[in-house]
């Protein structure tokens, strides 16, 4: 053991001579690719709706068919990716099947691809993987799964902020992991960073986005409690609106407790025999 030990310093005394890293060793010939890797919140940017795709059908779409009804969920994924997407993807997928609200009624995904490569098969074969996975009938019509040429796919990475590169290295693309809501506009509205996104705040983006035309009073009542927090990509609970909330609860509960108390006297009173 000791002599392989030292074979390997003198190898590596011998290939760091002279300052040349021949080996590699302390990898300064290969940059890190995180450093190029990352999301920029752009909040309220405009989308190009008329940027064109091939759905998973092979049908050529435009951004602007999935919008102007409802919001819509983007995932930026590649379909051959060995790891990261496909947790992306299934963390999503756990996230709505807790959600109420349907795709295709109340908002819809659109997972495209960031590879030029992927095919309209790929596409395919992950729109029915996932079908499988989230197992909500009638809402395969709100799943769409596109594939694109590298002037489309460029313009929408720029337009969300997702930057990534290849890495010749690993033989893979780096990149970071997350997911958007955009406006039934074609705005962007939320983020949502990482691979589990809690079903709340997704639920909470979608209202947003969809200007409060979705969701039920108590969302509503959860939205001035919950505070976005941009940085952390959640909602937060806001101490002093939640404070406001059960004061004004509060106020309504002993306001209609003052009055039916009120008017039981009053109607005791006028059956008094005068």
């Amino acid at each position: 053991m000791k002599y392989w030990k030292s074979i390997w310093l003198i190898t590596a005394f011998v290939a760091t001579a002279n300052g040349q890293d021949l080996l590699n060793m302390k990898g300064q010939d290969r940059p890190s690719p995180l450093k190029k890797v990352g999301i920029d919140q752009k909040l309220d940017a405009q989308v190009p709706l008329g940027l064109k795709f091939k759905d998973e059908t092979g049908k050529t779409v435009k951004l602007a068919d999935y919008f102007g009804k409802r919001p819509v969920i983007l995932a930026p994924v590649y379909y051959e990716c060995p790891m990261l997407c496909t947790e992306i993807l299934n963390g999503l997928v756990r996230s709505l099947k807790a959600v109420t609200f349907n795709p295709g009624q109340e908002y819809d995904v659109v997972v495209f691809s960031f590879d030029a490569r992927d095919t309209v098969g790929l596409a395919a074969a992950k729109k029915q993987s996932y079908m499988r996975r989230y197992d909500r009938a009638g809402t395969e019509a709100g799943w769409h799964f596109l594939t694109g040429d590298p002037d489309s796919i460029k313009a929408l990475t720029a337009a969300i902020g997702f930057r990534y590169v290849w890495d010749a290295h690993s033989n893979q693309f780096a990149h970071a992991s997350g997911v958007m809501v955009l406006t039934p506009q074609g705005r962007i509205s939320k983020y949502f960073y990482g691979i589990e996104y809690a079903s709340k705040d997704i639920r909470l983006g979608l209202i947003e986005a969809a200007q409060n035309k979705i969701g039920t009073p108590v969302d509503q009542l959860l939205l001035f409690c919950y505070h976005w927090d941009a940085s952390s990509g959640r909602y937060t609970a806001t101490v002093m609106n939640l404070l406001r909330a059960v004061g004004a609860a509060t106020i309504v509960f002993l306001s209609g407790f003052v009055f039916i108390m009120l008017r039981r006297d009053s109607n005791e009173k006028g059956k008094r025999p005068a």
